[in-house]
């Protein structure tokens, strides 16, 4: 097996071939492009068996590990963590395009088990769908705390409900208001007002879409007591595939729910908060627990028994977190199609010298 380490930049990505002891056998730069990526591929093929590892950085490497997985290679990718150690491990000092490139590999070599990239799918759409829509929610949040202070300016007795900037019947009410003002104040307030309902009109949108989608792609995870659609969207769209991970306790190391042991010698079986993982996923799975703590589905009746035991809030909600991110992984897992169904990727290089519907 010969591994194949890529740094990647927005013009140029440079790679440096070791076998599976971690010789180099050559390095190349080539152009960040189509053009670029089939030199990669008929390089690659001086050897017979070949994986690139890619280090974890999508907007860098999109293009490239796309162009590769429709030419038939086997990708993985490469947590930029790693790096450091496979660095500080490398015999030549210094730092450059193909000391980094050869760090990934390295590290690809050292670390078994590393995320297998794949054809972008459903999940894609629904990230892009979930982030647009997280965006807009921050940049509403931003005119309506600016707009409260004008507000206050012109009418220090008006008072607007809370979260009441994203209904429009108080928005209404606020425009009438404000049609009567005059003055530059009144017309930045009335500007921000209308800016506002736009994009209320945009999140509502947007919600519905994901609703849609998720009754569609993962109905056994919105059925999820205290699962709503942004979370049920939120998980699967982290998650990316929940049967690339081996089982349920290499999921929840993912989502940061698994303890991280720190015990020696007499204080056996002692663990800590694993602070790491997925924290997007980890806080879904947080807000799904806080939900069930108030009486919908069974983690009332879980954590009321935790806190009878002697445990804290705070750790019954953590114990409670574990427990749901199994929940998770398994609905995910019913609702993936099955593997016949999908694409599969072939584990080694294209003979080909076309890329398959390259963009």
């Amino acid at each position: 097996m010969v591994m194949i380490g890529t740094d990647s930049h927005k013009r140029t990505h440079t790679v440096v071939a070791l076998d599976d002891i971690g010789r180099r056998l050559g390095e190349l730069t080539v152009a960040a492009a189509t053009d670029g990526h089939l030199k990669l591929l008929a390089w690659s093929r001086n050897w017979d068996e070949v994986s690139f590892a890619l280090e974890d950085c999508r907007h860098l490497t999109r293009r490239l590990e796309r162009d590769l997985l429709r030419a038939g290679a086997r990708v993985v990718r490469v947590p930029t963590r790693l790096m450091a150690g496979a660095r500080r491990g490398g015999r030549e000092p210094g730092k450059s395009d193909p000391i980094d490139a050869e760090a990934v590999a390295l590290a690809a070599l050292r670390h078994d088990g590393l995320p297998i990239a794949e054809l972008d799918g459903p999940a894609r759409e629904v990230r892009l769908l979930v982030d647009h829509r997280r965006d807009l929610v921050a940049e509403r949040t931003r005119i309506q705390s600016r707009l409260r202070w004008y507000l206050h300016e012109l009418d220090p007795t008006l008072a607007v409900p809370s979260r009441g900037l994203r209904r429009f019947c108080v928005m209404d009410s606020l425009a009438e208001l404000l049609a009567e003002r005059d003055g530059v104040l009144a017309r930045v307030s009335r500007e921000q007002l209308a800016r506002c309902r736009e994009l209320t009109v945009q999140i509502n949108q947007l919600e519905r879409e994901l609703r849609t989608l998720m009754r569609r792609l993962a109905p056994t995870l919105l059925a999820l007591p205290g699962c709503g659609v942004l979370s049920a969207a939120t998980l699967f769209a982290e998650t990316a595939g929940a049967r690339r991970f081996r089982s349920n306790d290499a999921y929840a190391r993912f989502t940061g729910t698994a303890p991280i042991p720190v015990w020696s010698g007499n204080t056996a079986g002692k663990v800590r908060l694993n602070r790491g993982g997925n924290r997007t996923i980890n806080c879904a799975l947080h807000m799904i627990a806080l939900t069930q703590t108030r009486g919908i589905g069974p983690g009332a009746a879980y954590v009321e028994k935790l806190l009878a035991a002697g445990k804290t809030r705070t750790e019954a909600l953590r114990l409670l977190r574990r427990r749901l991110s199994d929940a998770v992984f398994a609905a995910l897992r019913a609702d993936e199609p099955p593997a016949a169904a999908r694409s599969c990727v072939p584990t080694t290089t294209s003979t080909g010298s076309e890329l398959p519907d390259a963009a």
